[in-house]
């Protein structure tokens, strides 16, 4: 660092982006609905906060939005805008995508913009945090495949999938990806430090942490892993052949986990997986509605955060039987919601961005070489699972992703350094941001979960609606609790911007029916049928029974398609 940086930011600069990487993914308290809202406020206020540090230290920090990385944000950042203020996204829902896109906008700048020094010290430091969030979240998933009963869901979050460790993000392939960034993250320090004795046992470790996830897409991670021992001639000999060695430890895992289940007589998820075979038809069928979808609305897309609402509204009589509210693979999202044109730009940008990252990684010499390549392999770990599930919409992937695809790229070609005070406001912006929406939520969570002495529901709900973040979590209280009539009516319309399940299409098919609609009131409950849903299936059971009363209208199909659009 320059003599003339202030010395404490300085010091604190490196230790605020392993807290950034290593403290949201780690946090198990949570409160009903949202499982890992605080997780992701965290990971916003912890960008936030080395933001400020960095800004105020790094006078060799220099911005530029003309790469096509920052460009592409800043296309995917104008998209909920466009759809508060022109389609009917929900003011909440917006607000949210905004600040989390924002973020990786404002946190891909920064990495991009700082000087040759201060990119090493932050590479290092991004690896510390993901090397202490993925030992951290192996001891998190043996407690909770070997020793259940010792998650207390405040320390060490309860598995809701029986046999498979899930960490404290509550998903199997989230701990996955976890994994692998910490394996690259192992990589980097080990070779930078000196320590070539210390990775193959880290690599065991995460990979076995892999197999307790049963998670398909960790698997192919490993092969990544494997890969890069293969391709990467830069690293030790001793690194390449742990690499390669992945798929072995792989294989031991597996066949000791095996043993295990036999002989204990407990659940092994992994082996079901296996036999599930590589794909999901699920996922396969969502793909094939949403490209259905994609070719009714190529020019501008259903809209930004709008998928959930059309697919689910929409006629697919072979439709999956889950409810989906994302298509599982990002440039499939992206063109059902955006439209071809907009995702196509934006799907290019990216990848424009990756080849320069490649070919900068391939070019690299001394010391740069090592950082650009683990940087791009971060950002492709994450860019696969992005093919299979939806990471980059959780703050703590996409923000440590935008900041690894920063460092892989080129720094910014902009001779002008930026000033401290935007980077400091920004940062700032972030914290007080995520501390806003800590206090905001309570309004939600006193609905679901009230205390002793809570008031009515009714006022709980009026409350929860008013909030500018989470109104619309109020909504579906509101929806499948009121009255039918306008005021569900009202409220169910809005939720279904963030998840329609059975429960909310029974609703609000009978708020239409209360309200005259009965031809909309008997579509929204064909398209309940089409899901073949228990709770729906109940609901159905008098339609078929002797009448021993008025019959409901939702007995009988809908006399004609109605367009998702009218029912915003």
């Amino acid at each position: 660092m320059s003599s003339q940086t202030p010395s404490a930011a300085a010091d604190a600069a490196p230790f605020s982006i392993v807290i950034a990487a290593a403290l949201p993914p780690l946090l198990a308290f949570n409160q009903t609905p949202a499982a890992t809202l605080y997780n992701q406020l965290l990971a916003l206020a912890g960008w936030g906060l080395a933001l400020v540090f960095w800004a105020s230290s790094s006078p060799g920090w220099r911005i530029s939005l003309k790469s096509p990385a920052a460009l592409a944000m800043a296309l995917l950042l104008v998209a909920p805008i466009t759809s508060v203020a022109w389609r009917s996204l929900p003011l909440s829902l917006g607000l949210n995508a905004v600040a989390v896109i924002g973020a990786g906008l404002v946190v891909l700048v920064l990495a991009q913009g700082l000087s040759r020094q201060a990119r090493h010290v932050a590479a290092e430091s991004l690896c510390w945090g993901l090397l202490a969030t993925g030992l951290l979240s192996v001891v998190i998933s043996l407690v909770q495949v070997f020793a259940p009963d010792l998650a207390d869901g405040i320390i060490i979050a309860r598995s809701g999938v029986v046999g498979s460790a899930v960490s404290n993000l509550r998903q199997p392939n989230h701990l996955a990806s976890l994994m692998m960034w910490a394996a690259i993250a192992a990589v980097y320090v080990t070779e930078r430090r000196g320590w070539r004795w210390l990775l193959p046992p880290l690599l065991a470790a995460f990979v076995f942490t892999v197999v307790l996830s049963a998670s398909r897409t960790g698997y192919i991670g490993v092969g990544m892993l494997a890969v890069w021992g293969v391709v990467d001639r830069s690293l030790s000999r001793s690194a390449r052949l742990s690499l390669l060695a992945t798929p072995l430890m792989l294989g031991a895992s597996w066949w000791l986990m095996s043993m295990w289940s036999t002989e204990s007589g407990h659940a092994f998820r992994g082996a079901s997986r296996l036999a599930e075979g590589a794909g999901s038809p699920s996922r396969l069928a969502i793909l094939r509605d949403a490209w259905a979808l994609t070719k009714a609305n190529p020019l501008t897309g259903v809209g930004w955060g709008e998928f959930n609402f059309a697919w689910s509204l929409t006629p697919f009589p072979t439709r999956p039987i889950a409810f989906f509210d994302h298509t599982h693979n990002i440039a499939s999202q992206l063109a059902v919601e955006l439209g071809l044109p907009w995702a196509g730009t934006v799907l290019g940008l990216l990848c424009w961005a990756i080849v320069k990252a490649w070919h900068g990684a391939a070019t690299g010499q001394g010391d740069d070489a090592p950082l650009r390549r683990m940087a791009l392999m971060i950002v492709l770990t994450i860019g696969l699972h992005s093919l299979l599930e939806y990471p980059l919409w959780y703050a703590y992937f996409l923000l440590p992703a935008c900041f690894a695809l920063g460092l892989a790229l080129p720094a910014a070609d902009t001779e002008t350094p930026a000033p401290a005070a935007p980077g400091i406001f920004v940062g700032a912006l972030l914290i007080a941001g995520s501390l806003f929406a800590v206090v905001d939520y309570q309004r939600i969570a006193d609905i679901y979960a009230p205390s002793a002495d809570a008031v009515p529901l009714g006022e709980r709900i009026t409350t929860g609606q008013a909030s500018p973040l989470f109104g619309h979590q109020a909504d579906y209280a509101a929806a499948t609790s009121l009255p039918p009539g306008p005021a569900a009516l009202a409220a169910a319309r809005r939720t279904g911007f963030s998840l329609i399940d059975a429960r909310l299409l029974m609703h609000w098919s009978l708020s239409l029916q209360a309200t005259g609609d009965i031809n909309g009131a008997r579509f929204l409950a064909d398209r309940l049928r089409e899901f073949r849903n228990s709770t729906g299936d109940t609901w159905f059971e008098s339609c078929g029974a002797p009448a021993s009363g008025p019959v409901m209208v939702q007995c009988q199909p809908a006399s004609g398609v109605v367009d998702w659009r009218t029912l915003r």
